[in-house]
């Protein structure tokens, strides 16, 4: 294990959201490259959960727990410091790692928002309580998020695209795991 991770439980509610690029000077600071275009769940923690690059070099193994002293914008990424990374080799020993953070401790979202995470595996239906898939993704395309789902379609599995706006979307349910729109099976 890297000086200053600590061996760690991943949580059960763990979302990846991001990886660590490299170190940025030398006082023990890293890039990160986020995996959302509003990282607030990056900013918000002071628990970040690492487990080792899925590919290249490893430079640990397990889950390890860094805790964060500071997180923020720069330029056109995100860098931030931990409170037992102290220099540039510390910081370079990160580098690949993947970063993960319990959804318990992510901002609670404004009203009409959703975490991504949270959309995917939920059930769609329309108007007339037709199942029309369940989200297996989203996709940002350009001004608008689009919701992809899938579905059997006379035994063979099919995708359908619904853009994620309030045009099309009635409800999100969170609870009741389920997404109404008004859509059509043949759109």
């Amino acid at each position: 294990m890297i000086a200053g991770l600590e061996p760690a439980e991943l949580p059960a509610d763990a979302i990846e959201v991001g990886r660590i690029l490299d170190a940025w000077g030398i006082k023990g600071w890293f890039k990160v490259l986020p995996y959302s275009a509003s990282p607030e769940a990056l900013f918000s923690s002071k628990r970040w959960y690492l487990l080792p690059a899925e590919r290249g070099a490893k430079h640990f193994s397990g889950t390890g727990l860094l805790r964060i002293q500071s997180a923020k914008e720069h330029a056109d990424g995100i860098v931030a410091t931990a409170e037992a990374i102290a220099d540039r080799s510390s910081a370079e020993a990160l580098r690949g790692a993947r970063i993960f953070i319990a959804r318990s401790s992510f901002p609670t979202p404004g009203k009409d928002e959703y975490y991504w995470a949270d959309l995917i595996g939920l059930e769609v239906v329309n108007r007339q309580d037709l199942v029309l898939g369940r989200v297996k993704e989203l996709l940002s395309a350009g001004p608008q998020t689009v919701l992809v789902l899938t579905y059997q379609n006379e035994g063979k599995p099919a995708e359908r695209m619904i853009p994620f706006v309030s045009a099309f979307i009635d409800d999100v349910d969170l609870v009741a795991q389920k997404i109404i729109v008004d859509w059509q099976a043949d759109y």
